[in-house]
């Protein structure tokens, strides 16, 4: 240890408060990981000047400014800053401690503004909250509305969690999950002339010595970034290439810092809501945790860039699947250059291409068996596979006469951002779980859903054991069979629900995406079953032979 770290270790504590502002200074300055933001930073001056100063209070004030450094050290850690050091160079000037107490004060009270602004944003739907079981089916879905509603308008952070708790059908009603799977993410763009600082800055050249061409207005705009089409520029004398027309993906200014504010309020609200009863089984505060890490997986678009690559390695062998490729090195935290994928979203053939069966049940095969594959096989499941994110192409054939009927659907998978991977423990109480649902034992689905979280609250198991067998007798018999799986699944998930019983944020978000999954191939095939096809799978004898149906069902329609 330095003999500067030793001598701040050493100063004189006369009193508790004392001794609890030193703990923040050594948790902060002997802190391994990256470095801390700048609001970090300075509260590392501002603690060691209250150490140093005589005030009553000063222990209190360095404790909750340290809190709050360190859950920004977090997400510090969660963006990978650069580690580095040299605050404590210039503590000992009197000058930075007081600019740096300035600045932190400015900081508290940019977030203090912004509780206050959210407090009063969110004032309508938390009136309206008491009421809604009193005024009937329609003040109810005005009441979703309006939740949907504010949280677009409370910003990023908050849109990215509506988005978020509609794959959580365990902890929030059917109707509120359904309201918010339909959030509208597209946002005002911003100017042409920041896209250009942005991208300039990130790969140290001018925006036209990357690119041929450019087009100023986004094709897209979301809540954390909006994306333009481009031609990237290539320099071979003498020789003439084909244009490659990418996608340029520039993060929006200011969302980093503004989710990083909002977080540390959210994060608060989440540690309180621990002491109310009611809501302690939520456990919200590990939720919280869940959802940082999607969250800043969605701010950092270098992180999506890895994902595709790992994806694109995974399905390398697929000739009808694929993915964006990012184009290293134009990959940045704040920027992402991709290829351009040219294709019909899945909704077009869900929704018409009338007498084309053949085309439809493809999709439907080939869909599944993805998502069997980064189930069973890779452990890294594509967690937002909504209609919206697949694309479609025909590659059609050569030969007129029976062009049509030999056509083959090519299915782009594109924003995989948001990514499950799970423990070898959770795959096998998933597969369990799914197991249990496709041989219709309700009992034993009941039981393996109580195994599903690694800290189980559920108040009366016995209860929810008794819900679900009731449930499944009833879709056994032949009133019970026009139910399809979908609509078991989400009615098993109202029974979590109702009886307070935890799954684990990984399971979930696998179980959702199945469900969504199962949703648009249903449509597209009527007569294919995904849980179906996972219990063919999940019962062969030889788990090789298993394997090998998985990846040749993908070539079978």
């Amino acid at each position: 240890m330095s003999g500067r770290g030793r001598n701040l270790y050493n100063l004189p504590a006369n009193n508790a408060k004392c001794h609890h502002a030193q703990v923040v200074w050594n948790r902060m300055y002997f802190h391994k990981g990256p470095a801390l933001p700048p609001t970090g930073q300075i509260a590392r001056a501002v603690s060691l000047a209250m150490i140093k100063s005589n005030f009553v209070v000063h222990g209190m004030i360095a404790l909750i400014i340290g809190e709050l450094a360190w859950t920004q050290g977090k997400l510090a850690e969660a963006e990978s800053f650069p580690t580095r050091d040299s605050l404590y160079l210039h503590a000992q000037d009197k000058r930075v401690y007081l600019t740096s107490a300035l600045l932190e004060a400015i900081e508290i009270i940019i977030l203090f503004l912004r509780a206050i602004y959210l407090v009063i944003l969110f004032a309508p739907c938390i009136a309206m909250a008491p009421l809604v079981g009193y005024f009937g089916i329609q003040f109810r879905k005005t009441w979703i509305h309006v939740v949907r509603l504010t949280l677009e308008k409370a910003g990023p952070a908050f849109i990215k969690w509506g988005q978020w708790a509609a794959t959580r059908p365990d902890l929030f009603p059917r109707d509120l999950c359904g309201e918010l799977a339909e959030f509208q993410t597209k946002a005002p763009s911003h100017k042409f002339s920041y896209s250009r600082k942005c991208i300039e800055n990130a790969f140290g050249r001018k925006l036209n010595e990357i690119f041929e061409k450019f087009e100023e207005e986004p094709v897209a705009s979301g809540s954390i970034a909006q994306v333009h089409r481009a031609i990237l520029k290539y320099k071979y004398p003498g020789q003439q290439i084909k244009p490659v027309v990418v996608a340029v993906k520039v993060r929006h200014p200011g969302v980093s810092e503004a989710i990083r504010r909002d977080f540390v309020i959210i994060n608060l609200v989440a540690k309180i809501s621990c002491f109310i009863p009611n809501l302690k089984w939520l456990r919200l505060d590990e939720s919280i945790q869940q959802f940082a890490v999607y969250m800043m997986s969605q701010v950092d678009l270098s992180r999506e860039a890895a994902h595709l690559s790992r994806f694109i390695y995974n399905f390398r062998r697929w000739k009808d699947v694929s993915f964006p490729i990012p184009l290293y090195p134009l990959v940045h935290p704040s920027v992402l250059v991709e290829t351009y994928e040219q294709g019909e979203s899945v909704l077009h053939f869900v929704e018409g291409l009338e007498g084309h069966e053949h085309i439809r049940s493809a999709l439907a095969h080939i869909g599944t068996h993805a998502l069997l594959k980064m189930l069973l096989v890779d452990n890294f499941i594509h967690a937002d596979m909504h209609p919206g994110n697949i694309l479609v192409r025909i590659a059609k054939r050569k030969s007129p006469p029976i062009q049509l009927f030999k056509s083959r659907p090519h299915v782009i998978f594109l924003d995989v951002g948001m990514t499950t991977e799970l423990s070898k423990r959770e795959r096998e109480y998933l597969l369990e779980f799914f197991k249990a649902v496709a041989l219709q034992d309700g009992r034993l689905a009941a039981e393996c859903t109580l195994r599903l979280s690694k800290q189980q609250n559920c108040p009366d198991p016995k209860s929810f054991v008794e819900e679900v067998d009731k449930s499944f007798k009833f879709w056994r018999s032949s009133e019970g069979e026009a139910v399809h799986t979908a609509g078991r699944m989400q009615q098993l998930l109202e029974h979590v629900r109702r009886c307070k019983v935890n799954i684990d944020g990984n399971i979930c978000s696998v179980i959702v995406t199945t469900l969504v999954l199962e949703g648009w191939q249903r449509r597209l095939d009527p007569e294919y079953d995904v849980l179906h096809a996972l219990k063919t799978l999940l019962f062969k004898a030889d788990w090789a032979e298993s394997l090998s149906y998985t990846i040749e069902g993908l070539v079978a329609p």
